[in-house]
């Protein structure tokens, strides 16, 4: 359409000249002034390069873009003149005059005359460094032999050489470990460790620290917390409605593959595709979580499609800034205009994650549990003929049914949890007498279903079958499974019922499907082991339809709780009417429950629930989507990898887990060198590359680039252990450096990027929490479980602060100290003693958080209820204990003389003031909000 628009438009500016145009004369001057910019000696977008003939002929990522004697086919001439769904070029500057479009144009079509002689001749596209698997490189040659203690000396001390700098001093023992304790464990050392160390005067003590840190289970918490970062991990869906979720058993699996050190690239693997390893387990299912941390929505009116390939989008996202460091983002919509990735070569990737169900299962903390198996029912001699029902949009609450090709509808989207669908069925049968609603699972549903609630559950308030406008009778039901009565679980109950002003309604057997109450339903929980299983019910007709033709089927499904917001729905998940001529159908075989079943049933755990990935059996095709946009799909491609990085192996089957294992091979260019530049960007407060998202062509250059490929090197050719890679960087004397800076050094280098003293940066949000509850005493360290609830304000999870009430139930107890890893995150209402330490939402992937300054940071420590109760606790140790030893459980060295008489005076001040008692609160509050307590010296 577009090229129909443009073709008058130039018709008149436009025209071929009889006589072509002088290439040095009349078109370098354009392509210098105009392309070189981005498609020049200096960058090459879309790895084109107009400055040579050789290079202009070949064309970029996107094809040729010369055709000598076809300017319309000429990519050249489409850019330039807007053809097409591609961007008009130059990019970000004024379209080309007529004139000018002109005389490319006649150019082309006199056969593209480019003279070899000119200034430019080299026609060499230099590969970017990323992109080229690293080697170990050689030590460089130092001024000062006896500095280095590794290997990571050598490369530090040779840039300093060269600036003509020096590195600075050791820094103090007990500053030494208190750095060492934050990075490694996130946690302050305790008096004792520090008297330990203090006191042990051999060569290998802080080599001892290490080994100790390192074999913390508070390791995996600490740097658990960067990982989920990346991978936006949070306990809520996110978008307007932001339900709950159940995700902690991920959280968990990285906390627990980090202490155990499992080797970064079967940590990557696992995450990936899990689920496709042989001998696959709950945990490496549970791992797959990594990539369905995404946002879902279900808000009202929405296709679930737009927001499934929202999630994948997001998913592509992750993977490229988390394990690659590349923007590939980028090429969602057109190539990517600095890195040789093409849309195709996208969309190509995508195709190894598009074939994956949004799945939900069922998790246990036993996780050698299995759920008994129970045998499929044999097929009944009834004649059942499967209909699959229009669905009328106005009945269904919002709610979308999507058709399967059973026959079945699946209900995806916003969960009402109230509606009463309406459904037209059209059968050829000559006669009707029954109907059969089938209640299946779906990998889609939460748990598999049957059901749409939390539990994979679902009630059935009221069936109601009409023809010609008439209620027909239905004279009795049955089903596989009938329960006795039962109150709805909690989570589904109406505010009276939470009360107590009213009675909860009931699920039981099919009968209360049929019995016009809607206080009763049929319901299908039949305990941890049981309910998430098919269900099928019968329905016969006290007469039989003659001739039906068109019959009309009502699911009243009335059973959820009040808030649609909070998980309330009992939704029917998955299900398939059938009809039936038959004179006397048969009933659904009754479930058989023996001795040894029961018992099994009656020891089975409740489950909780985990977002994993599972593969589809039937391929789903992937397409490249013109600009993004997934109701425009284009080109139908296979999953495959980039051209300009290293094959997959030729027969690998072109699954997730090849895609895995393809991103970790040892000739993988960016994904080692990124992980390493994170670890050091978390030990130094800035990676080798600051920009830790992108190390393509855009990026920061490297400061150190020998030594990130020798860490790189180092870390795959030690097994790709995390552990080894922090005690090369712990045991360097770069890391041991005194943190004090000179006047010199603010000079030369302010921001350390040199590497001539040691760190110095305030602490990430939930260490600055975790280090005023570990001081005081208050500090919880159970590892894994549940998230848990620390005090917030109540207004928060209510209108308008948040679009919906939400839950927040307040822990008590042990629980209310835990580490602030385990605090619940909602999406929409980040916790606000964390935001205002720059802790992400998790919208979106974050390798790299912001370090801001603010007032209000001042104001969380100073009077955030957990920060206060801190202070009460260290208050009351420093009245027992002391004055220089709370100094020391803080700050983890004694204070100075000038430090302690500021401190006495203080005291004596506040104990005149406002009491003995009150005065040591104060004291604490004022060491629990020093500069020097939330920062890594």
């Amino acid at each position: 359409m577009l090229a129909r628009f443009l073709a008058p438009l130039f018709t008149t500016a436009i025209c071929v000249c009889a006589q072509s145009p002088a290439f040095d004369r009349d078109i370098r001057p354009i392509l210098e002034s105009s392309c070189h910019n981005c498609h020049g000696p200096k960058l090459q977008m879309g790895n084109l390069r107009l400055d040579s003939r050789a290079s202009a002929m070949q064309g970029g990522a996107s094809g040729t873009s010369i055709r000598p004697g076809k300017a319309s086919d000429s990519l050249l001439y489409q850019r330039i003149t807007g053809v097409g769904d591609q961007p008009r070029m130059p990019m970000g500057a004024a379209p080309l005059t007529d004139a000018q479009i002109a005389a490319i144009e006649s150019w082309i079509h006199h056969g593209a005359v480019w003279p070899e002689a000119g200034p430019a001749k080299t026609t060499e596209i230099k590969k970017h460094w990323a992109y080229i698997a690293p080697q170990r490189p050689a030590l460089p040659a130092v001024s000062n032999k006896k500095w280095p203690a590794n290997a990571i000396d050598h490369f530090i001390l040779a840039r300093l050489d060269k600036e003509k700098m020096k590195p600075s001093p050791q820094a103090e023992k007990s500053t030494l470990l208190r750095r060492l304790s934050l990075d490694l464990t996130g946690l302050p050392p305790t008096i004792a460790e520090l008297d330990a160390f203090l006191n042990d005067r051999s060569p290998k003590a802080f080599a001892k620290q290490v080994v100790r840190l390192l074999a913390s289970p508070h390791y995996g918490e600490r740097w658990a917390r960067i990982w989920l970062d990346a991978a936006r991990y949070a306990d809520s869906d996110g978008f307007e409605k932001d339900k709950p979720r159940q995700v902690w058993f991920y959280r968990d699996w990285v906390i627990n593959a980090l202490n155990r050190d499992l080797p970064y690239d079967q940590f990557i693997i696992q995450q990936i595709a899990g689920d496709l390893l042989p001998n696959t387990t709950q945990e490496t299912r549970v791992a797959t979580g990594f990539l369905r941390n995404s946002m879902i929505n279900e808000e009202g009116g929405i296709d679930p499609e737009q927001f499934r390939m929202e999630a994948m989008f997001d998913r592509m996202d992750t993977i490229g800034k988390s394990i690659l460091g590349v923007t590939i983002q980028c090429a969602q919509c057109h190539n990517h205009k600095y890195d040789p990735l093409t849309q195709r070569s996208y969309y190509r990737l995508f195709a190894f994650l598009n074939n994956s169900h949004e799945a939900t299962i069922p998790v246990y903390r036993d996780a050698s549990y299995r759920p008994p198996k129970l045998a499929a029912p044999p097929p009944t001699a009834t004649a059942w003929t499967p209909v699959l029902p229009g669905v009328e949009d106005i009945s269904t609450g919002g709610q979308r049914y999507l058709p399967l090709p059973d026959s079945s509808l699946i209900a995806q989207g916003y969960a009402p949890t109230k509606h009463r669908v309406k459904l037209t069925l059209k059968t050829a049968l000559p006669k009707i007498t029954a109907v059969r609603l089938e209640l299946l699972n779906d990998p889609n549903l939460p748990l598999g279903g049957p059901g749409r609630s939390i539990q994979g559950t679902g009630g059935l308030t009221q069936i109601d079958i009409e023809h010609n406008g008439r209620k027909l009778c239905i004279a009795r039901a049955a089903s596989d499974l009938d329960l006795p009565s039962q109150p709805i679980p909690e989570f589904a109950r109406d505010k009276d019922e939470l009360s107590g002003k009213k009675k909860p309604r009931i699920t039981g057997p099919v009968s209360f499907a049929i019995d016009d109450d809607d206080q009763t339903a049929w319901g299908h929980d039949a305990g941890p082991a049981l309910r998430n299983q098919p269900r099928t019910a019968v329905f016969y007709l006290e007469s039989p339809i003659d001739s039906p033709g068109e019959i009309t089927v009502y699911l009243s499904q009335r059973h959820g709780g009040w808030n649609s917001d909070d998980n309330q729905n009992y939704n029917l998940g998955r299900f398939r009417l059938s009809l039936t001529s038959d004179p006397d159908p048969e009933p659904p075989i009754a479930l058989l429950i023996t001795a040894a079943l029961r018992k099994q049933l009656d020891q089975a755990p409740e489950p909780f629930s985990q977002l994993v990935l599972m593969e589809r059996d039937v391929p789903r095709p992937t397409h490249v989507l013109t600009r993004g946009d997934f109701l425009k799909p284009g080109e139908n491609v296979e999953p495959g990898v980039p051209e300009f990085l290293h094959p997959l192996p030729e027969n690998a089957p072109r699954n997730r887990l090849s895609f895995a294992r393809w991103m970790v091979d040892r000739r993988s260019p960016t994904t080692a060198r990124s992980i390493v530049n994170r670890v050091w960007q978390a030990y130094f407060g800035a990676g080798f590359v600051s920009t830790s998202e992108d190390l393509g062509r855009q990026s920061a250059p490297p400061t150190h680039p020998l030594l990130l490929d020798w860490l790189a090197v180092e870390f795959m050719e030690n097994g790709w252990s995390l552990k080894h890679l922090h005690r090369i960087i712990t045991g360097s004397a770069t890391y041991r450096q005194s943190s004090v800076v000179t006047r010199e050094m603010r000079e030369r280098d302010p921001a350390n990027t040199l590497l001539g003293r040691g760190p110095r940066f305030r602490v990430d949000a939930e260490i600055v929490r975790d280090i005023a509850l570990a001081v005081s005493g208050l500090l919880n360290p159970a590892t894994g479980g549940p998230s848990v609830y620390p005090p917030a304000p109540a207004l928060l999870f209510q209108p308008p602060a948040s679009y919906g009430p939400k839950t927040w139930h307040q822990s008590t107890g042990a629980d209310r100290y835990r580490r602030a890893l385990y605090t619940f995150r909602y999406r929409s209402v980040p916790y606000p003693a964390m935001e205002a330490f720059d802790a992400p939402n998790g919208d979106t992937s974050c390798v790299r958080r912001s370090r801001s300054n603010t007032p209000l940071q001042a104001l969380t420590t100073l009077n955030e209820p957990l920060f206060v109760e801190a202070a009460e606790a260290l208050g009351k140790l420093a009245s027992e204990h002391g004055l220089n030893a709370a100094f020391r459980r803080v700050l983890a060295r004694l204070p100075n003389q000038d430090e302690s008489a500021q401190m006495n005076a203080y005291l004596a001040n506040q104990r005149e003031r406002i009491g003995s008692d009150a005065a040591w609160r104060a004291l604490a509050r004022v060491l629990l909000n020093l500069d020097e307590t939330i920062t890594k010296e």
